[in-house]
């Protein structure tokens, strides 16, 4: 587990030396929590005194040993020891030098995945490279590999390039170091490049018969002393300027190591992938409904109020109400608009439904019906025949229309039906089984035949869901009714000056009502729609756990420690890798 202690990419080396170790630890703990990566808990660097490490990175025959020879002045018989023509060194191999220790790594490129291996363990325990290649310059591969060295490796700024056997018969040593720079392109004004000959040196210094003068010469122009400056140079910050900095860019080799230990092959892939695809399946299939939802929520919102600004506009400027034509029409829209939002949120439900049994079958639960059971205000409309204005009986006659069963009795039951639920002995039950008693009104109710088996018939749950269909109706109209209020609330205007003020307060009052219910209905559709869709979701992840379960626990495992992972790796770049780099 991370602890959230965050470091700062401006601390200076002496900074490095408390932060690395911490990290380090904090590192060692979040490996350890998987057996994934546990086993990568002893790659990681530790507290370590040793003196600085120098590792000699190149192909074999560059003449890496013999550079050791040169700068460890050995004789000739300890020489000839040490140097073989072949690539005989299989293991990173130190030799002490200056309180540092240089370690000669197996040749490069020779072919043998042994010693590449073993050349890449030893990049990784040095603190500092000196990266070897000759006078034939290197090839694309060799190239590829200083550059990894330099840049993903973070040896940039801890290595020497050196560029052996510049002595050679042929060899222009100004065209070669200008390839050389060209080669190392962003790096070669960061790196020093050193010519040398290893040879030479060696011969100056162990052959007898050379003058001091030609002993001289061949040292100078075998360039040995001068890499040898420039190491020094490299290590003069000591084991604590050096070691920090390079135990960071390994903490990040071996927190790459960890992220590949995560990857996901087998039955693990196969499980993860499968959950995925699910998941995605399932969230598709709500964004879709979703979409629909909010589409359709905000269309009966604009028919809302476009049927209050008829019915303002339609006001009478001679006796001040809604004519009866008006009233109606309005009232009509409003009902079919609710009806419109049943239908095509409805409709996205059981596409996003079929969609999802085409995929993974019929283990999909089918979604219950929606009900557009959304409370509406108690209506206030005088429901007297006997006494009831024009206005009045044009919205009733709406009602009654919209309830298509034109029975009285219905125009008595409209506030409580839509109130009542649909259980067996409700008022909407009653209406259902009413309705069912005749041809006509068995047909209004089930025109499609899935409730009923005929007049008087239901088929197996059908009467429940007549019952639900009912009270559905109900509502809607129940809805048209509560907003179509405002309508009565004048039914004349006083006369001369006052007339048209009164009129056109009217008509703001009506237009102002039907805003505020399109914005109440739009919000409590798109909140019943989300509720509906929420449950059938949950029924629809519970039905294909199965599926998922075992893939949703490795990927959720995968995901929290990658997470962990990767705070660790990005503080430990901003320690080594400065936002200016």
């Amino acid at each position: 587990m991370t602890d959230g202690n965050s470091v700062d990419a401006s601390e200076s080396n002496e900074g490095l030396n408390a932060l690395v170790p911490a990290l380090i630890a904090r590192a060692e703990s979040t490996l350890n929590t998987h057996p994934r990566t546990r086993g990568l808990t002893a790659s990681l660097p530790h507290a370590d005194a040793s003196p600085l490490r120098i590792a000699l990175l190149g192909p074999y025959s560059a003449g890496k040993s013999m550079l050791i020879a040169a700068l460890l002045r050995l004789p000739p018989a300890a020489v000839d020891e040490l140097v073989d023509a072949a690539p005989k060194t299989h293991e990173p191999t130190p030799y002490p030098w200056n309180d540092v220790t240089l370690v000669d790594l197996p040749g490069t490129l020779s072919g043998n995945d042994g010693h590449s291996g073993a050349a890449r363990r030893g990049v990784r325990n040095a603190d500092a490279l000196m990266i070897v290649t000759t006078s034939e310059l290197p090839g694309e591969a060799e190239t590829r590999a200083i550059l990894q060295a330099l840049d993903a490796d973070g040896f940039a700024d801890r290595s020497v390039v050196v560029v052996n056997k510049m002595n050679a018969e042929n060899s222009d040593r100004d065209v070669i170091l200008d390839e050389i720079r060209k080669r190392l392109g962003p790096f070669a004004d960061r790196v020093p490049i050193v010519p040398t000959d290893a040879r030479d040196y060696v011969d100056a210094v162990n052959d007898p018969d050379l003058t001091v003068a030609q002993r001289e010469l061949l040292v100078a122009e075998s360039g040995v002393d001068a890499l040898t400056a420039e190491l020094r140079s490299i290590i003069a910050p000591g084991v604590d300027g050096v070691r920090p900095r390079a135990q960071a860019f390994e903490l990040l080799r071996v927190l790459a190591d960890a992220e590949q230990k995560w990857e996901l092959d087998g039955e693990e892939l196969g499980a993860a992938e499968t959950a995925k695809e699910v998941k995605e399946s399932i969230s598709r299939a709500k964004e879709s409904v979703l979409s629909t939802l909010e589409r359709e929520s905000e269309v009966v919102a604009s028919k809302i109020k476009t049927a209050g600004g008829k019915a303002a506009a339609g006001i009478s400027e001679k006796d001040g109400v809604v004519p009866v034509d008006v009233a109606r029409a309005v009232s009509e829209e409003l009902v079919r608009a609710s009806t419109e939002f049943d239908a095509n949120f409805s409709s996205s439900v059981r596409t996003a439904f079929d969609a999802l049994v085409a995929e993974y079958g019929t283990d999909v639960p089918e979604p219950e019906d929606w009900v557009n059971d959304l409370d509406s205000p108690e209506p206030t409309i005088d429901t007297s025949p006997d006494d009831e204005s024009p206005l009045a009986r044009a919205v009733r006659e709406a009602a009654e229309k919209a309830a298509k069963t034109g029975a009285k009795k219905m125009h008595e039951w409209i506030g409580k039906v839509a109130v009542g639920g649909s259980e067996q002995g409700s008022t909407a039950s009653d209406i259902a089984n009413w309705l069912n008693k005749h041809q006509v009104g068995q047909k209004v109710l089930d025109a499609s035949g899935k409730i009923t088996n005929g007049v008087g018939k239901f088929k197996p749950w059908g009467k429940g869901k007549a019952a639900s269909k009912v009270a559905s109706t109900a509502g809607k109209v129940q809805m048209a009714l509560v907003v179509m209020g405002p309508l009565m609330d004048l039914t004349s205007v006083a006369q001369d000056q006052s007339k048209w003020m009164a009129i056109n307060k009217h008509r703001k009052m009506i237009r102002d009502h039907f805003d505020k219910e399109a914005h109440r209905q739009r919000t409590g559709l798109t909140d019943a729609g989300g509720r509906h869709l929420s449950e059938w979701i949950a029924e629809v992840e519970q039905s294909l756990s199965g599926l998922t379960k075992q893939g949703a626990e490795i990927s959720a495992e995968r995901e929290t420690a990658l997470g962990e992972i990767k705070s660790l790796r990005d503080e430990a770049e901003k320690l080594v890798r400065p936002a200016a780099d």
